[in-house]
């Protein structure tokens, strides 16, 4: 006011600022009433309409205002080829926030899966290109994967352990089949600050050179077999190949076991006992029916005496993928690290190992078998919320009344044992949760309005058929459990039928190109020789989605009659291989 004395203009400008400021705080709550008003309005009809075209509320737009912390690395263009490079570039910064996926499956198989894993809220892009954050849909499941097989080994009298993730160059060079296999794939450290290091530090592309030296000062004596020990770590292998969130990132989350055993029968018992751990992972948490078999000399890990496998299918790009393996290592390691210990006779003996590995690969392997255009689908094992339930009040309803018997519901619910959260906010539709959900995977849907409050039932709703069905409130939970293991089965059945429907058994060489450029994978007699399959790999480069080679020989062989010749060789065959492009 002093200073409006000395100059009116100032104080006029004053008194105009604070009315415009009571103004504003007036008309804030109506402003606030439109945009909730239009949000629910949108919201109404949105199960109606395209997922690509369905809109949060106007509360979500105030995220878009802030500067994304990613520019979007390059991966994140789709990869053409299949399994989703990424989420197509500039394309993902959109002006207006969409609930649901703007491709379909079959169109964009790339940006199809970038958009589910993104959108899905199972990983977020990072600014090093190659590397994703594991959001806790995502973790969770994980952790499912991993409790499981925690509990598994632990009865198998494994131990879990940590070693460090750094190796040197002297270890990792000790084996040399092993450092050439990955080579191309080691990250290095050679700074610290801004001094070099003496002697450059590779970070671990997987822990044999790191865990051995330490075996060989551990054991001495039969008495200190068999030594088995885990660890739950990450990796960090330098891949260039189209990196992809879950398939191939540069770093990742995996367990790998590392055994050693006084005999090679001790080690093959192992090995298969493994193996069938990760076949259960698979198809019972997974549902994704696996092949199980061997590798080939040219597919065994670098360094090994063996490697079995459980190979699975991506029908939508007609790609094998490696899904979990189990090595014998034989004795090689063991000389090179000079593993020795004295057996109960005095004499000198190098001991027998196996290492073997899962990881976070394999829920990529699970989105791209079960996931489709409406975005993920979980199997009811791994789901991380198993039901949703979706209170449905209407207007003219007791809206309280209605939250209130979905909290009963989801009581009765957990305490069977049902991973259940009930979805009570009052700014979403419930038009509007159920997209969220199925986005998001969620196995069961359980809705209850007022009609369902009357007459004391729910409406449950499968994701991954979208069947429904009325169920009384009595005994919901043993119903609720009994449809969720329905839906694991099914979801299973689904995928081995289209997974066998995509197995063509050929003879000649004229019958492989064709079935192989229909996506298919190809069961056919083999000489079961390096140059061959090297020689198969080159020819069948040619076509439109590069090479074949052999993804395993499967265990269940199929009878091979006397005479039978290879189909590429015309040498004779001596065992059934599957063929087929892979990840």
């Amino acid at each position: 006011l002093d200073s409006g004395r000395r100059s009116p203009s100032l104080l006029i400008s004053f008194i105009l600022a604070v009315l415009a400021t009571m103004d504003k705080d007036q008309a804030a709550p109506a402003a606030e009433t439109v945009d909730a008003t239009a949000a629910a309005a949108a919201d109404l009809s949105i199960a109606d309409k395209p997922a690509a075209e369905h809109k949060e509320p106007k509360e979500k737009k105030e995220k878009k205002e802030k500067p994304k912390k990613e520019k979007v690395p390059k991966e994140k263009k789709p990869n053409q080829q299949g399994g989703g490079g990424g989420g197509g570039g500039k394309k993902e910064v959109k002006k207006e926030t969409l609930l649901g996926l703007s491709v379909k499956k079959s169109e964009d198989y790339g940006k199809w899966y970038s958009e589910v894993v993104v959108q899905s809220e199972l990983i977020e892009y990072y600014d090093v290109s190659g590397c994703y954050i594991l959001r806790p849909w995502s973790y969770s499941i994980w952790e499912t994967i991993k409790d499981f097989f925690d509990a598994e080994i632990k009865q198998l009298g494994v131990q879990n352990s940590y070693f460090p993730m750094f190796v040197s160059e002297r270890a990792l060079n000790a084996e040399k089949d092993h450092v050439e296999g990955f080579a191309p794939e080691v990250a290095w450290v050679t700074k610290s600050g801004q001094s070099e290091l003496d002697v450059p530090i590779a970070i671990r592309p997987t822990s044999e050179t790191v865990m051995y030296p330490i075996y060989a000062k551990w054991i001495h004596s039969h008495r200190d077999l068999p030594l088995k020990l885990n660890q739950w770590n990450s990796v960090v292998r330098w891949e260039f190949k189209h990196p992809t969130p879950f398939i191939r990132s540069r770093e990742f989350l995996w367990q790998e076991g590392h055994t050693a055993f006084a005999s090679k029968e001790e080690a093959d018992v192992e090995v298969l006992a493994i193996l069938e751990l990760y076949r259960r992972i698979y198809e019972e948490l997974l549902a994704v029916p696996v092949v199980k078999g061997v590798k080939s000399e040219r597919e065994k890990f670098a360094g090994g005496l063996y490697t079995t496998t459980v190979e699975a299918f991506i029908p939508a790009t007609g790609r094998g993928i490696q899904s979990a393996t189990s090595h014998c290592l034989g004795q090689n390691f063991a000389k090179m690290f000079e593993i020795e210990f004295e057996d109960d006779k005095g004499a000198k003996q190098m001991v027998w190992q196996n290492s073997w590995g899962l990881s976070t690969r394999s829920i990529g392997v699970m989105v791209m078998v079960h996931s489709d255009d409406k975005g993920l689908v979980l199997p009811p094992n791994v789901a991380p919320i198993q039901a949703i339930v979706v209170p449905i009040p209407f207007k003219d309803a007791d809206r309280a009344a209605v939250v209130a018997a979905a909290a009963d519901v989801g009581s009765q619910l957990r305490a069977a044992g049902v991973r259940v959260k009930e979805d009570a906010r009052d700014n979403y539709s419930p038009g509007f949760k159920y997209n969220f959900w199925e986005l998001r995977g969620v196995p069961i849907r359980v809705e209850l309005g007022p009609r369902d409050l009357a007459n004391k039932q729910v409406v449950l709703v499968r994701r991954d058929t979208g069947a429904k069905e009325s169920a009384p409130w009595e005994g919901l939970g043993e119903r609720v459990k009994a449809l969720l293991a329905t839906i694991h089965a099914d979801m299973l059945a689904r995928a081995t039928k289209e997974r066998d429907e995509s197995i063509v058994k050929i003879t000649k060489w004229e019958e492989f190109m064709p079935a192989i450029d229909e996506r298919k994978m190809v069961l056919a007699p083999w000489c079961d020789e390096e140059a061959v399959e090297e020689d198969v790999r080159k020819r069948s480069a040619a076509g439109e989605g590069g090479s074949a080679k052999t993804l395993c020989m499967p265990f269940e062989q199929p009878e091979l009659p006397e005479g039978t010749l290879c189909f590429a060789s015309g040498k004779p065959a001596k065992k059934w291989a599957l063929w087929g492009r892979s990840y």
